[in-house]
């Protein structure tokens, strides 16, 4: 039988001829149809066909997984551009219709509802009765032909689950909602998973919100089998949040990975990405990090707080002994400062305060990061790209052409970026990098392993600062206490309390949430290049004899820095112990 056109207008108890080809939508159209309806503005409009031209997909489950229009008014409004029926819940039949031929597997994954089959045609509800290939292979499957009609993609759902699934496999009812792992692949189904879980847009808003409340610096979503646990990094250390129910766990994971432009296609290899987002009045800035595991893919958003950016060396802890020698080493015309310490000690919010102390209108400071967390202020940053082969090392070539005077790298992670940066601070340039090293005295090591030549690291370091953050006694709730002798001696507090002075500890109370301590600062060792120092590291000595000749040079370490903020009230000892109790060689 030949296929005709269909007539939208047309009365459709007169039109024996049911077309094999559904009627085009035209999305302006349609997004001018919500904007006529007040259901959407104008300028969300234009977004929303942006991202659709950047990502693919159908207007309105974009307008939907980004939270500009609610799932019932994208699809009525379909329904009205299409001159098509829209079939509520309520108007579900109680059995559905069963036309020979059809699996529930394709059923769930096109989200297509049998409703009813009469004089040789058969009615459904369909998600997207736009969809030419999903009318074709039920027309062709049936033998029938196909009255399309729109409903609600989270109805067809539900009514497949209570008409198919009843007992059956959880987790084919998971692939059909595509947090299974099945044929998840498909971007253009996620999108549509997306679209059917509109709790899920404000269940990820509120996520996202909850770290202005908390002061996270992180936001972790890790599957398990009893769902998507949420935990939060608070001043460093992580805190349990929700538990999100594992049916929702993929389509929060997908949620996310959609607002931070990533494949949500993609689940068997790791991505990062960002998102820039406005949460309670302040603009918000994530870093985001997925990962796939056993239960499904991991996702970590990282804060970058762009307050923390404009702190000043003054407010980040510095004692002033300590300080008063880092400005002396960065107002050095040239040679190599290191900044050493784990992840999240802080390490790139010191060397941007250090870059933002020095003049970038009479000095070129250009910097090379991985990737650019914070834009500074008249300073040239240059984003690593490995895939196309823009590494620290080539991307430092290229700057020394460009003139310089400070060079920042934001980590030197092998031996030729090491070398590089030796051959700039000896053509005159002054730089700043970061080390992975527990101690100061061991970054000298560490460069010595990179194939530096221990004459250059003497000829070109200045000095190596090491740090860690520690977190704050709450002011409203530090309780005084006095400590025990034996505790001042083996503790080496005695150095630094006076006879009869209290030390603080933690209580907790509402200001802090319970935990006795609210923000965090920094404690540093630094260790000056001295002539001593070079002496030693000429003869080859290990980071402990360094350590030691610095000491002697009058250097506090972490642990003798960190009792000093015990002494003064700043923290705790157990906080400090907690800190440094990775002080060793690396």
């Amino acid at each position: 039988m030949p296929d005709t056109q269909l007539n939208p207008t047309a009365d459709r108890s007169t039109q024996t001829d049911l077309p094999l080809s559904p009627p085009v939508v035209r999305w302006p159209d349609y997004g001018e149809l919500l904007v006529r309806a007040g259901k959407l503005a104008p300028r969300d409009l234009e977004r929303a066909l942006a991202a659709q031209r950047e990502m693919g997909g159908a207007l309105d489950s974009v307008l939907v997984s980004l939270g500009l229009v609610s799932e019932p008014d994208a699809a009525h409004a379909l329904a009205e551009h299409l001159a098509l029926p829209f079939v509520p819940a309520d108007a579900f039949p109680e059995t559905p219709a069963e036309p020979g031929g059809l699996l529930p597997d394709f059923l769930r994954a096109h989200r297509v509802l049998p409703l009813r089959v009469e004089d040789g045609q058969l009615h459904v509800a369909m998600r997207a009765p736009q969809d030419a290939f999903v009318v074709k292979a039920l027309h062709l499957t049936t033998g029938l032909r196909v009255h399309p009609a729109v409903g609600l993609a989270s109805d067809i759902d539900k009514a497949l689950e209570r008409y198919l699934n009843e007992g059956g496999d959880e987790d084919e009812a998971d692939d059909a909602q595509g947090v299974g792992e099945g044929d998840a692949g498909d971007f253009v189904e996620h999108l549509r998973d997306l679209a059917s879980e509109a709790p899920v847009i404000r269940l990820v808003n509120t996520i996202i919100g909850r770290v202005i409340e908390l002061r996270a610096s992180d936001i972790h979503l890790e599957p398990f089998d009893d769902g998507l646990h949420v935990r939060y990094r608070i001043d460093g250390v992580l805190q349990p949040g929700e538990v999100v129910p594992p049916q929702q766990g993929a389509a929060v994971s997908s949620r996310v990975k959609l607002l931070a432009h990533l494949d949500i296609a993609e689940r068997r290899l790791p991505q990062d990405g960002r998102i820039k987002t406005r949460v309670k009045g302040r603009e918000l800035d994530l870093r985001v990090s997925t990962a796939p595991t056993v239960h499904g893919e991991s996702v970590v958003m990282r804060v970058l707080d762009r307050a923390s950016v404009r702190f000043g060396l003054e407010d980040m802890g510095f004692e002033k002994d300590t300080l008063a020698r880092f400005n002396q080493l960065i107002s050095r015309p040239h040679g190599i400062l290191l900044v050493t310490g784990p992840t999240g000690s802080g390490k790139t919010t010191t060397l941007y305060a250090a870059l933002a102390k020095l003049d970038s209108t009479t000095q070129k400071i250009i910097t090379v990061e991985d990737p650019v967390e914070y834009q500074l202020e008249g300073i040239n940053q240059i984003q690593v790209h490995t895939q196309i082969n823009l590494t620290f090392a080539n991307a430092l070539r290229s700057i020394l052409r460009q003139d310089p005077d400070i060079i920042m790298i934001g980590e030197m992670r092998d031996g030729e970026t090491a070398q590089i940066a030796v051959q700039s601070s000896l053509t005159g340039h002054l730089v700043l990098s970061t080390l992975h090293t527990n101690t100061a005295a061991s970054a000298v090591v560490r460069m010595q392993d990179m194939g530096v030549e221990r004459y250059l690291i003497t000829s070109t370091v200045n000095g190596v600062l090491s740090q860690r953050l520690v977190r704050r006694l709450c002011p409203h709730c530090r309780t005084p206490v006095q400590p025990p002798p034996e505790l001042l001696r083996s503790s080496g507090l005695e150095r630094f309390v006076a006879p009869g002075a209290p030390i603080y500890e933690p209580t907790g109370c509402d200001h802090c949430r319970g935990s006795g301590y609210q923000g965090r600062t920094g404690i540093h060792e630094l260790l000056v290049v001295d002539e001593a120092m070079r002496s030693a590291i000429l003869q080859g000595q290990d980071a402990s004899s360094l350590q030691a000749v610095a000491i002697k040079a009058g250097m506090y370490t972490l642990y003798d820095d960190g009792l000093r903020k015990v002494a003064a009230g700043v923290t705790s000892l157990d906080e400090l112990l907690r800190v440094t109790q990775d002080q060793g060689d690396a």
